[in-house]
């Protein structure tokens, strides 16, 4: 990942390789279609999509994944055996880029992100 902050989502994924920009692009639209009402933005320096006033989920690209956060862990239990095969960390879950990202799983989680966000938002 590039030092520089960024300005945008195509600025951030234009500064990986062709195979990785795919990959977070993939990603982008996924969450853009299970979340039309959310607003895109930076935030850390990664890719945030943010759903009534508060962050919904970010995702960003590492050397050798994409990892996406939060995942909670609310989340986690819900998909605990689809998410049994990925590393991650205490509220985000790694997905490989030597394997194919699971679109799926990831629309799932932005599902679930948005119940959330609405449970906290009181909407």
């Amino acid at each position: 990942m590039a030092a520089a902050k960024h300005r945008s989502i195509d600025e951030y994924i234009a500064t990986f390789p062709e195979d990785v920009q795919k990959a977070l692009q993939d990603i982008r639209a996924v969450i853009r279609d299970a979340a039309p009402g959310a607003g895109e933005t930076i935030s850390y320096d990664m890719p945030t999509f943010n759903l009534n006033g508060t962050y919904l989920i970010y995702f960003a690209g590492w050397k050798k994944h994409i990892a996406l956060y939060p995942v909670t862990e609310k989340i986690f239990a819900t998909l605990s055996a689809e998410l049994s095969g990925y590393k991650g960390s205490k509220s985000s879950v790694h997905f490989p880029l030597n394997k194919p990202i699971p679109l799926d799983l990831i629309r799932k989680i932005t599902e679930l992100r948005i119940a959330e966000n609405q449970v906290a938002s009181g909407k």
